[in-house]
């Protein structure tokens, strides 16, 4: 049994669905933060499973997925920045204390 496109889309699907859950449930800076990277993850195994699978000799979809992997580095340590600076100012990173404390 050879591991296809379909095997491939499903464990994305499956990913995605957890970062999903994980953004809607979850209330804690972090974690919102970890599940998106999640979701974005997923995305780029889709990327790299269809340039894979697709008969199409470029790079495009690993290009694509190199380039989504440094905006997600980018965007993990901005929003881990912001973390820390709200930590320090209101010492929680709750998102439900954080919207009542704006006012």
């Amino acid at each position: 049994m050879s591991v296809g496109l379909l095997h491939y889309l499903i464990l994305a699907a499956i990913l995605f669905s957890i970062g999903l859950f994980g953004l809607i449930q979850k209330r804690n800076l972090i974690v919102v933060l970890m599940s998106i990277e999640l979701m974005l993850n997923a995305a780029n195994l889709n990327l790299v499973a269809f340039n894979r699978f697709l008969p199409v000799d470029a790079l495009e979809g690993q290009l694509l997925a190199i380039f989504s992997l440094m905006v997600g580095a980018a965007e993990i340590a901005v929003g881990l920045a912001l973390a820390f600076r709200i930590y320090h100012d209101s010492h929680t990173i709750s998102l439900d204390a954080l919207q009542r404390m704006k006012g």
